[in-house]
């Protein structure tokens, strides 16, 4: 697996059909970057506040947050 060098160039991505609404990734973001939706499924509502740290993804029982590069805007 390659390095990611930039992590201000990752994006975190919740699969909100595998999210079950613990809430875990929520209690645990040491920033308050993840928030519910309508459905209370988890979002990444600020992402400015994010540092990209992994706990979200690390802690994810149902396997449902990944932190991805960036697609680049052309």
């Amino acid at each position: 697996m390659e390095a990611i060098k930039d992590k201000k160039n990752l994006q975190v991505v919740i699969n909100a059909g595998w999210c079950k609404s613990c809430g875990i990734c929520i209690d645990l973001c040491p920033k308050g970057a993840l928030g519910r939706d309508n459905r209370d499924k988890a979002v990444w509502q600020y992402p400015d506040k994010c540092i990209r740290c992994g706990l979200c993804e690390l802690r994810c029982p149902d396997l449902a947050i990944t932190l991805q590069e960036a697609e680049e805007e052309e």
